[in-house]
């Protein structure tokens, strides 16, 4: 089910690596509701929300998609105390959706309020990560990752080799934050 990495005609992108700096991007984020649906996203620096902070960054191909809605995202959300017992400030979920998509996905998650969920629209931050892959019928998606960053700074980089899920669960951030 999942195409190689994107590489079009512009020059090709390194995969973010540990010790690189996590970087820049727009993101959005809605957390205010209307009558029907959320408000409108705000534009947020990944880079000015990753200062000074210890962060756990999961990406994931789309919001509504069955291993997103039946795994991921509930994984970190049973696992949100014991990875904030483990000094993690905050936990964003990032996926190549708009803000309007993430907001009401992660009302329906019950994670509004406990999980940044955090639209990259533009597939702006998952192309300067490197880890943009083209799925088909869906177009150019984040790969599956969980990334650990503290002070804006990558120092760990779980990427899963393909559709399945493993290495990018909250259990596995766990058990390495253990180490």
């Amino acid at each position: 089910m999942f195409a190689q990495p994107v590489r079009g005609s512009a020059k090709v992108r390194p995969m973010i690596k540990t010790g690189d700096t996590l970087p820049d991007a727009t993101l959005t984020e809605s957390i205010a509701f209307g009558d029907s649906c959320p408000m409108p996203p705000q534009k947020l620096s990944a880079a000015e929300l990753a200062k000074g902070k210890r962060i756990v960054i999961f990406g994931l191909p789309g919001a509504y998609t069955p291993t997103c809605s039946g795994r991921h995202v509930p994984g970190y959300l049973e696992n949100l105390d014991a990875l904030r017992a483990k000094g993690v400030d905050e936990v964003w979920c990032v996926s190549v959706n708009d803000g309007f998509v993430m907001a009401a996905w992660g009302r329906d998650q019950n994670a509004i309020g406990k999980i940044r969920m955090l639209g990259d629209g533009s597939a702006e931050l998952t192309r300067k990560l490197g880890l943009e892959v083209d799925i088909p019928g869906m177009g150019v998606r984040l790969r599956r990752c969980s990334l650990l960053v503290e002070d804006g700074v990558v120092t760990r980089v779980n990427l899963e080799d393909g559709p399945q899920f493993d290495v990018s669960s909250a259990e596995t951030m766990l058990r390495q934050l253990a180490e």
